[in-house]
């Protein structure tokens, strides 16, 4: 992990048309584009952080997070504004990972178990989470997110980090409902739009007490912080490494130890860690 933070996403370029209504847009390519951007400015909020750069793909070993071919303005090193651009979720992964029952020491008490959910599922910034006319209860929950970012097997606590490329949000949306009579709790979590991401990962994070909360509707729930895990970052890299390849790109979701409310069409729910930001989303419904 670097000592100074800082932040790639993974976006899509805005339509030439709507960018020049005068001007008409050349014909799409055959795959949605994606490109990587980078920004280094402390601040998120300040006019230095909103300006990025075009980078390489930090996964250049996943075919599923490649850049798209170059279009005019959209080199390496090119600068952008974030009117130029959508915000997508920051990797698309071969595997996403949750950490069943991992707050405080009830978590701790038992052993380290993940649970799967599907890439299907995962949604970027901004996109609506889909709920079914019969889907029942259903939670979000805000997690710092880890983002691998090389191949790893059989880490230890002392190699832990090397596999890490950086931090973002997930929500772990659950339909509790399902959780109850799914013991594996693939119909409960893997739901298409069940997996939000972002809106970046910031690379060079402090893991340690970073805060974690929700906002429903404008009301903010009460907070906790990653200190309020059962079991860390590392152990948690070390459990999963032990029995599989982690792939670039791979996310895994460390655990909710704040406050949550159930969620229906018409909401928006925020996710919030510190350190990263705010990842938001409405929430509709789906077929």
């Amino acid at each position: 992990m670097t000592l100074v933070p800082y932040r790639l996403a993974r976006v899509r370029p805005l339509e030439a048309a709507a960018q020049n209504p005068g001007r008409r847009s050349a014909a799409p390519p055959p795959l949605p584009e994606q490109f990587f951007i980078r920004n280094d400015a402390a601040d998120f909020t300040s006019p230095e952080g909103q300006i990025w750069h075009v980078v390489e793909t930090p996964f250049p070993t996943s075919a599923a997070n490649q850049n798209s071919a170059a279009r005019e303005g959209w080199t390496l090193g090119a600068t952008l504004t974030e009117d130029e651009f959508t915000f997508l979720a920051p990797c698309a992964p071969v595997n996403v990972f949750g950490m069943a029952h991992n707050t405080g020491a009830p978590g701790r008490a038992l052993d380290p178990q993940a649970f799967h959910k599907a890439a299907s599922s995962v949604i970027g910034p901004g996109e609506a989470i889909k709920l079914s006319p019969t889907v029942g209860y259903v939670d979000p929950e805000a997690e710092l997110t880890i983002v691998i970012g090389r191949p790893a097997k059989n880490l230890s606590l002392e190699s832990a980090r090397s596999a890490i490329l950086g931090f973002t949000i997930g929500n772990d949306v659950s339909a509790r409902d399902a959780q109850k009579s799914d013991e594996l709790w693939i119909s409960a979590k893997s739901p298409d739009t069940f997996t939000p991401l972002g809106p970046w990962i910031v690379v060079g994070l402090a893991d340690d007490g970073v805060p974690i909360s929700i906002v429903h509707n404008g009301t903010q729930l009460a907070p906790a912080s990653s200190d309020d895990l059962g079991w860390g970052v590392d152990e948690i890299l070390v459990y999963l490494s032990s029995f599989m390849t982690l792939q670039p790109g791979d996310v895994i979701l460390t655990g909710f130890p704040a406050e949550c409310r159930q969620i229906s069409p018409g909401d928006e729910v925020v996710c919030c860690v510190g350190g990263i930001g705010e990842l938001r989303n409405p929430v509709v419904a789906g077929p």
